[in-house]
């Protein structure tokens, strides 16, 4: 998740996850048995981006941008943090509807002169990019999962800027649908996020394995929905930024990469 508020509790450790063999993260039974067993795999595969995709960011990284903030705003470093913790809210559930807008929000909140827009409004741009650059080890993972025949999603408490630069990443060509909250207007763990994603790819809650970091309540949230959901360890390492995080007592996996392993429909 992009830039959670500092009022949030943030975790920037996890504890110890407990890993399973993937038989029993998928079903809790092994894959060797009958035709039923085989029947009961998901056969979609919804997943969180920050964390989960894609590295998510640290404190050092955070404090990086703010920086690179401040020198377009002309104003100190404490006053990004600020800005940036205060709006989380208005930038991920809808308030603010495009890349522009968020950057004449943070200049009017910073109080910085008007002039500086459409600066932001570039470095926003660009950050979006850079944070949405996927590991190499990730992409034939996707594509894995693709071939095996799964319909897979992301879903993501995202800002405009984010939504907008997903087109022209390496990403969205191996997934069939994206749900971003600044475009539902809803963040995490909001029913309607889970209810649109399996809108976007037309399957039932019982055909779906969700796969996040954790954060933002999400693993409960799409168990409420009627999915399955697993953990995975949080991409970038213990100190990778989140909020809204609670203890999972379920299933875990160490990365994406592991899912082709899980997610197999043809027989070998």
């Amino acid at each position: 998740m992009r830039y959670p508020p500092t009022s949030t509790a943030l975790s920037t450790s996890l504890s110890a996850i407990s890993t399973h063999p993937a038989s029993d993260v998928l079903l809790g039974t092994s894959l060797g048995q009958g035709p039923a067993a085989r029947s009961s795999r998901p056969t979609a595969v919804i997943l969180d981006l920050f964390g989960t995709l894609v590295t998510a960011p640290s404190a050092v990284e955070r404090s990086a941008a703010s920086t690179q903030f401040a020198e377009v705003l002309r104003v100190s470093s404490a006053v990004v943090e600020s800005t940036l913790s205060g709006s989380w809210q208005a930038r991920h559930d809808g308030q603010l509807r495009s890349t522009a807008e968020v950057a004449a929000h943070l200049v009017a909140r910073c109080k910085a002169p008007v002039s500086c827009v459409n600066e932001l409004e570039r470095l926003l741009a660009q950050l979006a990019h850079d944070r949405l650059q996927a590991d190499a080890t990730l992409l034939p993972a996707l594509k894995e999962l693709r071939r095996g025949g799964s319909r897979m999603a992301v879903l993501s408490d995202a800002s405009p800027d984010i939504a907008e630069a997903w087109s022209h990443s390496d990403l969205a060509p191996h997934f069939d649908a994206v749900v971003f909250s600044c475009r539902v207007g809803a963040v995490k763990p909001a029913p309607q996020l889970f209810s649109a994603a399996l809108g976007a790819l037309g399957v039932a809650p019982e055909q779906v394995l969700y796969c996040g970091d954790g954060g933002g309540d999400e693993l409960s949230g799409a168990e409420r929905a009627g999915m399955r959901a697993v953990r995975v360890e949080r991409r970038g390492g213990p100190h990778g930024l989140a909020f809204g995080e609670t203890t999972w007592p379920g299933r875990a996996i160490p990365a994406v990469e592991a899912l082709p392993s899980l997610l197999t429909w043809r027989e070998r």
